[in-house]
């Protein structure tokens, strides 16, 4: 079942590029699954069809509680960290637990809006194109083997990045944290709708690719997974609850533009497809002057 929160509500994907426009008191998804679960869709009456391309599509869920991100949970991203921290003189290596961090729910827009250059960090500005899980149910220090039972669906997400305060990070500086350099106004895009998990089974086998105006910068299939969403959700419940609505970002592949310097730019457009969720387009542009 494929589920999208619009300007009008929340609508459900009955037919490809057919929206059903709901008969729910609940606004948005993260309503739902925060309240009544998302059974009640399944039943509920449609008030209107109308095509995709007419209606204002939202994130998902439009402020979740908490977005955890894990970090190097692709191979081929790790690798490729792995040798340029040697370039440094640093050696690191695979890690054997899963690494996250904690981003804000402000952080979130939906497919169609802009990533805003934010003022204190503008030039070093990333993209990372990831698989999200949305919990259903809460999930407190559960077992791997029950893990998945508590995830609601999947969509699209970029973990936007501010490479340079990152960089600070992870080289000592106190001032500044990796989690703050992924926690800017605008850095965590989801959509365009969520895909509930009755259609996926694990091990994941889905191709995800970012494409940055029309040029591919990232180009996998979660098969590279060092760590599968139910680990994934089990580790980070250990540390705290998980509650419905909230949004677990799993990891990104090898391509981000850090490696590059390609970093980006007002005007900007990246497109991050995965198999069987969807497309998330956003462009780029700086922020407004204030009202003077």
């Amino acid at each position: 079942m494929r589920l999208y929160t619009t300007e009008r509500g929340i609508a459900r994907e009955d037919e490809l590029g057919t929206l059903s426009l709901l008969d729910l008191p609940e606004r948005e998804v993260g309503e739902l699954l925060r309240g009544r679960g998302l059974e009640v869709v399944r039943d509920a009456a449609v008030t209107e069809r109308i095509a995709l391309g007419d209606i204002r599509v939202l994130a998902p869920i439009l402020r979740p509680g908490k977005v955890p991100i894990i970090g190097l949970n692709y191979r081929s991203h790790a690798e490729e960290v792995m040798e340029v921290m040697k370039l440094f003189g640093r050696e690191v290596e695979m890690p054997s637990e899963p690494n996250f961090h904690l981003t804000p729910g402000s952080s979130v827009i939906g497919t169609g809006d802009a990533i805003v250059l934010p003022p204190v960090a503008p030039t070093m500005v990333d993209y990372e194109g990831e698989i999200a899980a949305v919990i259903g149910r809460a999930a407190t220090r559960v077992p791997v083997e029950r893990a998945w039972s508590h995830v609601a669906g999947l969509t699209v997400a970029n973990d936007v990045s501010a490479r340079d305060i990152q960089r600070r990070a992870m080289g000592g500086d106190v001032a500044v944290s990796v989690g703050q350099a992924k926690s800017l106004d605008t850095f965590k895009p989801l959509g365009p709708c969520l895909v509930t998990i009755d259609e996926f089974d694990e091990p994941l086998d889905l191709s995800l690719r970012t494409v940055v105006n029309g040029e591919t910068r990232q180009d996998a299939r979660t098969t590279e997974f060092v760590h599968q969403i139910s680990e994934l959700v089990a580790y980070v419940s250990h540390y705290f609850t998980l509650e419905p609505g909230d949004v677990l970002l799993t990891g990104s592949p090898q391509g981000v533009g850090q490696f590059a310097g390609t970093f980006l730019a007002p005007g900007d457009v990246v497109e991050i497809t995965v198999e069987r969720i969807g497309t998330l387009v956003n462009h780029v542009t700086t922020a407004e002057e204030p009202a003077s």
